[in-house]
């Protein structure tokens, strides 16, 4: 049996093969220092998973105008660097809520995706309404778009040389689906648009008497 004190080949050759300045003090001292840096890093990174949030998720395309049901969404966890501003985080705020515009399958929903105050805030400003304006023509509900900058003309239903414009910079946030049913003009359909109060109250108090119309910017 050898000595257990002599080195054995595999050693040997290790020690060979190792440079001369890698067994100086100093090339420790490099070496303890960069596993100190190392070690600082790995700390200050921290647990990956503490820097994510949970946030509410579509689990399918979604067209706009659909009432949100529970099957429609669930609750994913999420890099919090990568959400958007206003991403929700309770299923109980999107249920029942009116999806502004399309969605797209695994899309973080946000407070300004959904129809409300705050979607009305984002579009027109802090003391911004929400309007439902049946269209005299049904051929231009097809042509506005959510983010449309459109200009609101009201005419008397037999004079239309009479027309006016009741309302400027109005923001189309959604375009009802035919099926919807709502209204009695343009095959029931209704444009929904965002505007300060008072230009608000114009549009929906002419939108009860008289037809109404879109020039688009």
């Amino acid at each position: 049996m050898g000595n257990p004190l002599d080195p054995s080949p595999l050693h040997r050759v290790s020690r060979a093969l190792r440079p001369d300045w890698s067994r100086t003090p100093a090339a420790r001292r490099v070496l303890a220092g960069l596993l100190v840096v190392l070690a600082a890093v790995a700390a200050w990174r921290g647990d990956p998973d503490a820097d994510r949030s949970e946030v509410v998720v579509t689990v399918r395309d979604l067209a706009p105008g659909v009432a949100l049901t529970a099957a429609d969404v669930r609750v994913e966890s999420r890099a919090a660097p990568l959400l958007p501003d206003g991403a929700l985080t309770d299923v109980d705020e999107v249920v029942d809520a009116t999806l502004a515009g399309p969605a797209r399958q695994g899309e973080v929903l946000t407070d300004v995706r959904l129809l409300g105050p705050r979607l009305a805030r984002s579009a027109a400003g802090p003391d911004a309404r929400i309007v439902p304006i049946p269209l005299a023509d049904a051929a231009l509900v097809d042509l506005v778009r959510p983010g449309d900058v459109v200009d609101i003309v009201a005419a008397p239903a037999d004079d239309a040389v009479a027309a006016r414009t009741v309302a400027t910079d109005a923001i189309v946030v959604l375009v009802s689906a035919a099926e919807n049913g709502i209204g009695a003009r343009a095959g029931g359909r209704v444009v929904l648009v965002a505007l300060p109060a008072a230009g608000a109250e114009r549009v929906a108090g002419a939108a009860l008497v008289e037809a109404i119309t879109l020039t688009l910017h």
